[in-house]
């Protein structure tokens, strides 16, 4: 294994930590805004939309920037462009500035997102065995970082606006430095890739039909997946308080399971996946967490619903990476564009979890609107053959020495 490989795939680690660090840093900051732009939860929740919204937009225009300039182009630049764009939200001091403070910041995230996964995929390639997994977990220490220095940041007295910018800063610096690492272009492939571009120009309709259908079903399995893990981040804790009847200070801990497991599975699943393939880690991985929410959805005990909620984060920790990675590889010429729709519909439906949960909440208990969760998981499993290929698998491993 060359050491400029290594040095990519530690860049591409520090890019997700990255992207997980500088939203993180928003979240934390979310209540302290709110109450000096004097909103209320709705008008906040509306508002929120059009982070989402500018998210989306963001990863439709970098995938074929991706494609076009490269990653190693564009990782650092929006790196740098997310990290600047931190500093907005912490401004405002009125509800329409604020909006199009998350409107600009929801753009750059999105940007930073499909490209670091753009440039993911290419090492992944040239590791020849999965590693998308570990650097998806990466996002997730990133967002625990935050919270500590947010925590860090609060008690020594600065304003959002101040700690923003500091951390904003800060990524700035690191969006430069590890820019250097990233890969020039997927290493022994750029004449493979000119010719998949070329026979993909020329392929029959049905030849091209058949993988833009492919990459729309991966990209309605990941909004399927990413609403389960939507309605876990804001419903866990609310379902322990709220149905169960634990107290406040116990029901915190749902969540903090949730993301847990889920932390500890995405370092575990790359493993997994180069041993049974990404198909076993995607079926098998839905059909866990489709029985870890069914016992949150029937038990009446508090620590079942602990032991559901640790069980559905393990079994979805691996399956959006799986998806990406699978978009990513489909045509590798088009990486970018690719994961820029699965990502685009993936964080719609994360968005819209929370939302969809809410609405069932107005005919049925909160726990049996859970049983929408089991549905959809049990569809990702039955759906999962369309991972049957599996060009990582396929590939020859990275040549050791240089």
């Amino acid at each position: 294994m060359n050491d400029s490989l290594r040095a990519a795939r530690v860049a591409t680690f520090v890019y997700f930590s990255l992207c997980g660090t500088l939203m993180g840093t928003w979240v934390v900051n979310i209540p302290a805004i709110e109450e000096r732009v004097d909103i209320t939860h709705a008008t906040l929740g509306g508002l929120l939309v059009l982070l989402g919204l500018g998210a989306f937009l963001g990863m439709q225009v970098a995938g074929r920037l991706t494609d076009r300039l490269g990653a190693r182009v564009v990782v650092p630049a929006t790196g740098v462009l997310c990290s600047v764009a931190l500093v907005l939200p912490g401004l405002p001091r009125d509800p329409w500035t604020l909006a199009g403070a998350l409107l600009v910041f929801g753009f750059c995230n999105g940007c930073l997102d499909v490209s670091m996964n753009a440039h993911a995929v290419h090492v992944e390639k040239a590791y020849g065995r999965p590693v998308m997994s570990a650097f998806h977990a990466t996002f997730s220490v990133g967002g625990v970082l935050a919270a500590l220095v947010g925590a860090a940041t609060a008690s020594a007295g600065l304003s959002p606006a101040a700690g923003m910018a500091a951390m904003g800063t800060l990524g700035v610096v690191i969006a430069l430095v590890s820019a250097r690492a990233l890969l020039l272009a997927e290493p022994g492939t750029a004449h493979a890739d000119t010719v998949l571009a070329a026979e993909t120009e020329h392929a029959p309709a049905p030849a091209r039909r058949s993988t833009s259908g492919r990459i729309w079903i991966l990209a309605v399995l990941a909004l399927m997946v990413m609403l389960c893990e939507g309605a876990a981040n804001d419903w866990s804790a609310l379902h322990l308080k709220d149905v169960l009847g634990a107290p406040a200070s116990t029901a915190a801990f749902a969540y903090g399971t949730f993301a847990a497991t889920m932390t500890i599975g995405r370092l575990l699943a790359d493993r997994l996946a180069a041993r049974f393939g990404s198909m076993a880690i995607l079926r098998h991985g839905a059909a866990a967490a489709g029985v870890g929410i069914a016992i949150v959805t029937v038990s009446p005990w508090i620590w079942a619903a602990f032991a559901g909620w640790a069980l559905f984060g393990l079994g979805l920790s691996g399956c959006v990476p799986q998806l990406f990675s699978a978009a990513g590889h489909a045509d590798p010429a088009a990486a970018g564009a690719n994961v820029s729709r699965v990502a685009g519909l993936g964080y719609v439906g994360m968005l819209a979890g929370p939302a969809v949960i809410g609405w069932l909440t107005h005919l049925v208990a909160l726990n049996h609107a859970f049983v929408l969760l089991i549905l959809l998981c049990a569809v990702t499993a039955v759906a999962a053959g369309i991972l049957r290929t599996d060009p990582v698998r396929k590939t020859e491993p990275a040549p050791s020495g240089h």
